[in-house]
């Protein structure tokens, strides 16, 4: 008979969802709702989506709601990870790819820049949401996006902290040169790797 200490039971085995979650997160169920300002609730008759490029007076490509819509979308299952320390499993949304955005404006520029109902802006270089790593997206768990969640739409880049899928996002401006953003600009980290830790600048 083999003697085994009471509560002893080896190494343990990670689980998927500890690989799933990032150093210094907690998993919840809820949907926590942080903004810097007031909830902006822009009808949708007057909600427009652009994207902009350096050098250029017009817009490349402007989309109503109702054009927008029309778009090819897709339905995405992902982690989220907030740099508050939640991080929320197996969020369902739809929406539109930035790859399918980008390709309609026909320009390519190093990085970009979100900008939003309220002022909020975020910055991204062009390899973090091309690839199929980011979206527009106006459905969250079958239902329209709620405005306290960022809708009517939002930008979502699930592998970078939460605070660069921008809320009510109205456009994309791209650029030769990195530009901050509204949290970058007050000390949080430029790229924002969850699983890097990169949550303010210097990380």
């Amino acid at each position: 008979m083999t003697n085994v200490s009471r509560g002893f039971r080896g190494r343990q085995q990670a689980t998927r969802e500890d690989t799933r979650v990032p150093p210094g997160q907690y998993v919840t169920t809820e949907f926590p709702v942080l903004s810097a300002g007031p909830t902006p609730r822009t009808p949708l008759s007057q909600w427009d989506f652009t994207v902009e490029a350096e050098g250029e007076r017009e817009p490349l490509v402007r989309w109503s709601w109702d054009e927008f819509r029309a778009l090819p979308s897709e339905a995405i299952t992902r982690d989220i990870h907030c740099v508050t320390r939640w991080s929320k499993l197996d969020t369902r949304w739809r929406g539109v790819s930035l790859d399918t955005l980008l390709d309609a404006a026909g320009v390519e520029l190093p990085f970009l820049v979100a900008h939003c109902d309220g002022g909020y802006t975020t910055n991204l270089p062009w390899e973090d949401v091309t690839g199929g790593r980011a979206w527009i997206v106006y459905d969250y768990e079958g239902q329209p996006l709620a405005p306290e969640h960022g809708g009517p739409a939002r930008l979502l880049v699930p592998h970078l902290y939460f605070w660069k899928s921008a809320k009510w996002v109205r456009g994309l401006r791209l650029a030769s040169q990195d530009d901050p953003g509204f949290w970058e600009v007050l000390g949080y980290h430029n790229h924002g790797d969850p699983f890097k830790e990169q949550r303010y600048d210097g990380d």
